[in-house]
């Protein structure tokens, strides 16, 4: 066999290449392909010739799964089930990037799985429209190749396509966390460090819902910041969005005064809009109105569990447990929604 080798521009790579990258891998083909972290050998995991050929040429234990390469975060769930907080946690800090993740996999195997920074890759993996495995292009036992002359060594002749973009970018492997044991376990610690990994995993989330996020839930999340800071900790993370469709907007006048008289500036807040991403990484959910409750079961239904009224955290409680919109009404109304908040903000911090 002759392998084909093509030299590519990294940021700018033309659509025949990427074309001819993509057919290759739809035949059965083996394609060494750039990542930030070293070079692969991709292709298609649903093909049993294609794997049995890569682990031939790897040289690889067969009883040693290849981790599958994605291009977007939420793919995770096409492969994965019983996906923990964890590792939403970890996607939204590390990828795209040098992180590959260990989950139990729909058939109740494990799988590994990782989105690279690199767009050559990027951009093949998403034209494949086939799950796309992609170990490094080295023979088992031989340091990973961090520039194509090394990936090419020992596998010109062994696969159909190579491809050239020069060094990669970190040269070093990604790190590996089995997140289907308790605890997680680091299975190789590499471009990413461990006290990085556990950090992010170990850090609380704490999120904020309303309607539009320019005044209740900008409220709590000013004034959890706040008490958080007022007592020097570092290991939760404070968020804030909204159910509705606009993004963009500054905090209300009135919200912004109330907050301002408590010594806390929000004149740079732009409202976001509630995501699954956001539901899904974070420990505790806290929202203003069963209307919005209603919204997030049905977005994540799986987060059911960490979801609150924030009203339930005020100590003396009536009958009602909606936080009611001060958006349209008068300063006295937003004052006393200001003050059921920050009651109901101070018992959260005392908790979490």
């Amino acid at each position: 066999m002759i392998t084909r080798i093509m030299r590519v521009d990294p940021k700018q790579p033309k659509e025949e290449h990427l074309k001819e990258a993509v057919e290759i891998l739809a035949k059965g083909g083996l394609v060494i392909i750039p990542t930030e972290t070293v070079y692969g050998i991709a292709g298609d995991s649903s093909n049993p010739q294609t794997i049995r050929r890569l682990y031939f040429i790897k040289k690889r234990p067969e009883g040693k799964p290849f981790s599958l390469h994605i291009e977007r975060k939420e793919r995770i769930e096409d492969f994965a089930c019983d996906i923990p907080i964890s590792a939403y946690k970890l996607i939204d800090r590390f990828w795209p990037g040098p992180l590959t993740i260990v989950l139990k996999s729909k058939d109740n195997q494990t799988v590994g799985l990782r989105m690279p920074d690199d767009e050559v890759a990027l951009e093949i993996i998403k034209r494949a429209n086939v799950p796309i495995v992609c170990p490094s292009a080295n023979l088992s036992g031989n340091p990973a190749p961090r520039d194509f002359s090394q990936a090419i060594k020992d596998l010109d002749g062994l696969v159909d396509l190579a491809i050239d973009t020069g060094p990669t970018r970190l040269g070093i492997e990604s790190t590996v966390v089995d997140l289907t044991k308790k605890p997680e376990v680091i299975l190789r610690e590499a471009a990413i460090k461990k006290e990085d990994i556990y950090q992010t995993i170990n850090k609380k989330i704490v999120l904020f819902v309303c309607t539009g996020n320019s005044c209740r839930s900008v409220m709590a999340e000013a004034l959890l910041k706040n008490k958080l800071k007022q007592n020097n900790r570092t290991d939760v993370e404070v968020l804030s969005a909204g159910v509705a469709m606009l993004e963009n907007l500054e905090a209300s006048f009135d919200t912004q005064e109330l907050l301002k008289q408590e010594g806390i500036d929000v004149s740079g807040h732009r409202s976001k809009r509630l995501t699954e991403g956001m539901l899904k990484k974070s420990d505790i959910i806290l929202v203003m109105e069963r209307m919005q409750e209603e919204r997030v079961i049905q977005m994540a239904p799986e987060v059911r569990n960490r979801l609150f009224l924030l009203k339930e955290f005020v100590k003396i409680k009536d009958n009602i447990l909606d936080i009611p919109d001060p958006i349209g009404t008068n300063r006295q109304f937003y004052e006393k929604v200001f003050i059921t908040i920050k009651e109901a903000v101070e018992e959260i911090a005392r908790i979490i």
